[in-house]
């Protein structure tokens, strides 16, 4: 099967873990060995976030004076080729040597009118104190929010319209290559009216992208790898209920959170329709399961209503 696995952020650091290449290393390490449990008979593409990556490197660019900080779009490349890198160099150390892995830079195209650019949503970076967040949105323009009882800088997260480069992605996964991919979400891309690309200043969500590009390439299954065995209706209550099965509808009408499981149910839903073929959300140390379609939350057009775990 070809299958695009969309690694969830604890992938690469944990919640309160401090920002360190070791920590990193590490998480990346772990994740790289549940992966390479699919290896056999399998054509893999993976995924992943970038978000805290992101807001360090763009404190640590801020540092220096001299010049003014990158944009957004620069330092997610940046940002995208240290986790590749991470991430290629521990799968190679977990499935056979004689796969064949590739880091692809991936620009995935957004519409300058989307009305997200008016609303910034998106969390990237650490996390800050009020006293904090308040001094660094006066100093830098940006726009903070609460997380918890923190606050991040958000920013705007256009819907992904587009992949640029995806026939070389398509000879890559032809030829049998594990494909590192649609890092962060994709680096954010507009088009003029001359026809020239241009960065954006934004950050796609992840899961939405690895759906588009997923639907793209024709996978054959759609994989979002979180820290949950799936979705739940009535989460952290006594009568909580995994959803193990559910059309794109019905899973979409549960109106989860943007801010948790709601990108991940649209994602799921979308690649679902678009191709008739199924995407789960699950843990990814239950990836072995999930492939052999006994684990997570599974979206698919061949179920009836919702079926619960």
């Amino acid at each position: 099967m070809k299958i695009v696995i969309a690694l969830g952020g604890n992938a690469l650091l944990k919640r309160g873990e401090p920002m360190t290449a070791e920590n990193q290393r590490e998480n990346v390490k772990t994740a790289c060995g549940q992966i390479a449990r699919v290896y056999d008979g399998n054509q893999l593409i993976i995924t992943h976030g970038n978000g805290p990556q992101v807001g360090l490197l763009a404190l640590q660019n801020n540092a220096y004076k001299e010049v003014p900080m990158y944009p957004l779009d620069v330092l997610g490349a940046e940002t995208v080729g240290m986790i590749g890198y991470m991430i290629q160099q521990e799968l190679s150390n977990a499935v056979p040597r004689s796969a064949s892995i590739a880091t692809v830079l991936t620009q995935i195209q957004v519409d300058p009118q989307d009305p997200a650019f008016q609303k910034p949503s998106k969390p990237v970076g650490p996390v800050y104190s009020k006293e904090e967040a308040d001094k660094i949105a006066a100093e830098k323009g940006w726009t903070m929010a609460p997380d918890n009882d923190k606050y991040r800088r958000v920013v705007a997260s256009p819907k992904p319209v587009n992949i640029y480069g995806l026939r070389p992605l398509k000879t890559l996964i032809e030829n049998n290559y594990i494909v590192v991919c649609g890092g962060g979400g994709g680096i954010p891309t507009w088009v003029d009216d001359a026809g020239k690309q241009h960065g954006a200043e934004a950050v796609i969500d992840k899961d939405l992208a690895s759906a588009l590009l997923a639907t793209l390439i024709d996978a054959d299954l759609f994989v979002i790898a979180t820290d949950v065995d799936g979705a739940y209706i009535d989460w952290g209550k006594p009568e909580q209920k995994r959803i193990a099965l559910a059309t794109p509808d019905a899973a979409l009408a549960f109106g989860f959170a943007s801010g948790s499981m709601g990108p991940k149910i649209e994602a799921a839903a979308n690649f679902a329709k678009a191709t008739g073929k199924d995407a789960v959300i699950g843990a990814l140390a239950d990836i072995e399961q999930i492939v052999a379609g006994k684990a997570g939350t599974r979206i698919s057009g061949k179920a009836e209503g919702v079926t619960y775990a």
